[in-house]
């Protein structure tokens, strides 16, 4: 049977301050460039025009709105566990972002 696909979204480590605005992931180019260290990047088919985009890495998939000015979160798909996790674990260490599973609230980083 295969595994369920999990749901997370990533936050800036700040994001969860009581009253605290939505801080930023940065803008479209940065939050790419962040990715990129880390294997995970557009796949290289033509731009959406309008809506979401998304980007590819080991194990996951990442879906943020285009079109804004700063990004303030990207829901992650983790498509294969085993692969994705210990990515995901360096990926926040290194650029002080947090995620927290859609279902459970639970925030890991």
């Amino acid at each position: 049977m295969a595994r369920k696909r999990q749901l997370v979204v990533f936050l800036p480590s700040d994001s969860d301050e009581p009253g605290a605005p939505n801080q930023s992931l940065g803008t479209e180019g940065e939050f790419i460039a962040s990715l990129a260290p880390f294997n995970t990047a557009p796949d290289g088919s033509p731009m959406r025009t309008v809506g979401t985009q998304i980007l590819h890495g080991p194990g996951i998939a990442i879906e943020y709105a285009d079109g804004q000015d700063e990004i303030t979160q990207a829901i992650l798909t983790v498509v294969d566990q085993d692969v994705a996790w210990p990515v995901l674990v360096r990926l926040c260490r290194s650029l002080g972002w947090k995620m927290q599973d859609i279902e459970s609230g639970q925030v890991f980083g």
